[in-house]
């Protein structure tokens, strides 16, 4: 299987995990979004989440694998025994550089990135160039690279039914730096009828 070939599993998932959420900030945001400090707190909550919903060998979690909340779920995830997809909007040079190191201690993020990836049945996806064709959605024209990531990885969770979809964000209900963002993809999971756990970090921390 290529990088950008579509996910191809050796079983059905009984539930696919759908993961959004912040990055760890970077040291120079005025505004904390995610402090590094809160880890621990958003650790927790993710794995509270996932053991609510009884998540564990026969599932399925797809996430990016940027530090923060991408990390933690796939962690997580992991620990309980699912499988494992990520799904990059770039080129991993180009995502480790954009969407790991930047954060406060980001060279112990890329680690831990990169033993995630070393435990992966299957390597990272790296989302097709355009033209991007998916089977549940029209990609808008002008669409980013997030925001075609959030449609792509949507696509592929709803590949064996929107009744298999479970999404989880942690998320402080705000826009995105840039485009897609935890919004788009928790409206466009929401618009499919997905049950959404919303890990609300405004109350969080």
């Amino acid at each position: 299987m290529t990088a950008s070939s579509p996910l191809a599993l050796p079983f059905v998932p009984r539930r696919v995990f759908l993961f959004s959420g912040h990055r760890i900030d970077t040291p120079e945001r005025r505004t904390p979004r995610f402090p590094a400090g809160q880890e621990a707190v958003a650790a927790r909550c993710i794995a509270e989440a996932l053991d609510a919903w009884e998540a564990g060998a026969g599932d399925l979690a797809l996430a990016q694998g940027a530090s923060g909340g991408d990390i933690l779920f796939l962690e997580a995830c992991r620990a309980r025994g699912l499988h494992l997809q990520m799904l990059l909007p770039l080129d991993e040079p180009q995502f480790v550089e954009r969407k790991i190191l930047p954060s406060v201690d980001g060279e112990r993020w890329r680690e831990r990135y990169q033993a995630l990836k070393a435990g992966l049945a299957s390597p990272p996806l790296v989302m097709p160039a355009r033209p991007l064709t998916l089977a549940h959605f029209a990609v808008p024209e002008g669409a980013g690279p997030c925001e075609r990531c959030n449609l792509w990885s949507l696509d592929l969770a709803l590949r064996w039914g929107a009744d298999r979809l479970r999404f989880l964000c942690l998320w402080n209900g705000g826009g995105a730096d840039g485009d897609g963002g935890t919004a788009h993809l928790y409206r466009e999971a929401k618009r499919r009828g997905a049950p959404v756990t919303w890990l609300d970090t405004r109350s969080l921390w």
